[in-house]
């Protein structure tokens, strides 16, 4: 017996061919192609600004969630899986979020970080294990990632985390319906891609800026953000070390570089610490009580 053909996806809308480009694109002048493929980015702009308000739903699940002690999971395969992991990643350095907070997982584990296992996103359970590997329940939200609404491994993962009480939410380019369980659906309509069905390109650029809004403001409600100022940074690296000088300096500008690196020194690296400090005037474990005493919150500390 032949082995069954795939289902047909011609319906979806990453899937389609670009007026732009269709019969043309290996046609076209390379500064031609460049300039398309810019000006094509923008549609992802408006698709995520046009999904605005269900980022907005989804981004106060999360934080109020986290407030109880609950994560934020992402599920990925592909492109959209590295988006996942990579937003993750970069939120214990901004945010100083502990990186057990948000956690990505892509299909294939991290070797498919760089080496692509496109087969894996057909197992409508692989992502069982991890989910219970990571004790996934009532307190957390698992978000997937896929540029066209479908991949099995992603579905299914979230039908699990749906099983262990989770709340649930479906990134999507495409436009579709939402799937049983799920209680967010976020559609990014960015359409048909330059490169048929390269979802790489504008739906890629969409889903990162989607990611980007999500967490910047899951993290700003929690309080690891003053004004514009990035004030639970972690500063593990030169680069991070001076942005945390700088930002203390801003509270008190009259303070010299080498001051403030030592009172973020005697802070442990605590940057919010070594501000509250500064600003009311105590030393430095005092402050860190008074600033434990608002639950971290800076600008109740400080005033």
């Amino acid at each position: 017996m032949d082995n069954p053909l795939p289902p047909d996806r011609g319906h979806v809308s990453t899937e389609q061919r670009h007026c732009a480009t269709e019969n043309a694109m290996d046609l076209m002048p390379t500064v031609d192609l460049v300039q398309l493929i810019a000006s094509d980015q923008h549609a992802a702009i408006h698709a995520v600004e046009s999904a605005a308000a269900d980022i907005t739903r989804l981004a106060d699940d999360i934080a109020t969630r986290m407030q109880s002690g609950g994560r934020l999971f992402y599920l990925g395969a592909g492109t959209s899986g590295r988006l996942g992991v990579l937003d993750a990643s970069e939120c214990p350095p901004t945010f100083g979020a502990d990186s057990s907070q948000v956690i990505g997982i892509i299909a294939g584990g991290d070797p498919a970080l760089r080496k692509s296992s496109e087969a894996t996103e057909d197992d409508h359970d692989g992502a069982t294990s991890d989910l219970s590997q990571h004790n996934v329940g009532a307190s957390d939200v698992v978000v997937g990632i896929a540029a066209g609404g479908t991949t099995p491994w992603v579905l299914g993962g979230l039908a699990t985390a749906r099983k262990l009480g989770a709340s649930t939410a479906l990134i999507s380019c495409s436009p579709r319906s939402t799937p049983p369980g799920v209680d967010h659906l976020i559609v990014l309509d960015t359409g048909a891609e330059l490169l048929a069905g390269s979802t790489r390109l504008k739906a890629g650029t969409a889903t990162k800026v989607a990611l980007n809004a999500l967490t910047t403001a899951v993290f700003v409600r929690r309080g690891a953000v003053h004004g514009d100022l990035m004030v639970d940074v972690k500063a593990t690296n030169d680069k991070l070390f001076d942005r945390a000088i700088r930002i203390l300096q801003t509270y008190a500008p009259e303070m010299d570089r080498g001051k403030a690196g030592a009172l973020i020194r005697d802070a442990d690296g605590h940057l919010k610490t070594a501000i509250v400090a500064t600003c009311r005037g105590l030393p430095v474990e005092r402050a860190r009580h008074v600033l434990a005493q608002c639950e971290g919150n800076l600008r109740n500390a400080i005033k």
